[in-house]
């Protein structure tokens, strides 16, 4: 099973869930969290798939290997780019839609070279396994979110 058919898996069953919200938990609702990590799966993969395994260098990054290590990220620590910010209204036809475009976007995965890279804003130059990496950390950071919101 591939690294990130699980959390697609998660998206699904909580389509049903999109318009709960719990402001002690977030400030936006459980359509905004999955809408943002469609939007982040497939943004990422798409960088990824598209970049020169040539242009990959290898560096040390310790916020990378901290985060990474804890296996986590802080809440309510990051602020998003504005390219995977959900709309204002966000409706389950377009989350569906990108979970459809997620679903492809993952069977490119084995096609892609070790060195293909992905350059985040706080984490640098990340490699394929560590991109996949952020993405199932990103987005389980998100779904614990969900799980809080929806209890």
């Amino acid at each position: 099973m591939n690294m990130l058919a699980k959390e697609l898996t998660f998206i699904q069953e909580n389509l049903t869930n999109i318009d709960k919200q719990n402001l002690s938990v977030s400030k936006v609702s459980v359509g905004w969290h999955l809408d943002h990590s469609l939007k982040v799966i497939n943004a990422v993969l798409g960088v990824l798939h598209k970049s020169d395994p040539k242009e990959y260098k290898r560096s040390f990054n310790f916020l990378r290997t901290m985060v990474f290590l804890k296996g986590a990220f802080p809440r309510g620590k990051a602020k998003s780019p504005k390219r995977v910010l959900p709309p204002e209204i966000i409706l389950k036809e377009d989350i569906e839609k990108q979970l459809k475009l997620a679903e492809d976007n993952l069977k490119i995965i084995p096609k892609i070279s070790d060195k293909q890279h992905f350059s985040h804003p706080l984490f640098k130059q990340l490699n394929k396994k560590q991109t996949l990496q952020f993405l199932k950390l990103h987005t389980q950071h998100h779904f614990k979110i969900i799980e809080d919101i929806v209890k």
